[in-house]
């Protein structure tokens, strides 16, 4: 069977992307499944069921590398722990790692893969790395000159996309009076966010 795990930082952050890419490749609902946690370890619902439910022959799906973890050290032991469960591993924005296309290279097909994931692997680690750099320079720069604001709104009046439509759904909710925490649940957005824009709406 083939499932399709997506992954997004927090309730703040949309999964419309990775769902539309899911919906694309014909996944049925029940095969996806959707973590809103951060990616520092493997502690997340939807991830220890999909784990339990994964057999040999089953294929999983990812949008990228990223999706399972943010640290390459984790990223390499779950690989081994899906490759060592005859687990096929597909990643959606780096078509060379996908598995299946190495199981028919009789003695190398598993070392070839092996090679490519490590070399890609590494350069998450230091794509990681790199961000977390520069919006440390980048922070210092802005507290120095005296214009650092913190985070910007992810959704706004003035967002587009997938943001758009979820802050327009924020404001419906609202002025139909439903309560924060049925906004919150159905959106999965937090309340915090949503006291915020209600907030904004009222001055």
């Amino acid at each position: 069977m083939k499932f399709f795990y997506i992954r997004v930082s927090s309730r703040e952050q949309n999964e419309a992307r990775q769902l539309e890419q899911a919906n694309t490749l014909g996944i049925s609902k029940e095969c996806i499944y959707i973590d809103k946690e951060s990616g520092k370890n493997f502690n997340r619902p939807e991830w220890q069921k999909l784990i339990n439910i994964l057999r040999f022959g089953d294929e999983l799906i990812i949008s990228d590398l990223s999706r399972l973890s943010r640290n390459r050290e984790d990223i390499k032991n779950c690989w081994k722990m899906l490759r060592d469960k005859g687990v096929n591993i597909t990643v959606l924005n780096m078509s060379i790692l996908d598995t299946k296309q190495y199981t028919q290279m009789e003695g190398i097909g598993q070392l070839i893969s092996d090679i490519v994931f490590e070399l890609l692997s590494w350069m998450v680690d230091e794509e990681r790395i790199r961000i977390k750099t520069n919006q440390k320079a980048g922070i210092a720069e802005a507290k120095k000159n005296n214009i650092y604001k913190g985070r910007p709104p992810k959704y706004h009046k003035y967002a587009v996309g997938a943001d758009k439509l979820v802050y327009d759904a924020i404001i419906e909710g609202l002025n139909s009076n439903i309560s924060i925490k049925e906004l919150s649940k159905q959106l999965g957005v937090s309340r915090t966010t949503i006291y915020k824009i209600k907030n904004e709406i009222n001055r």
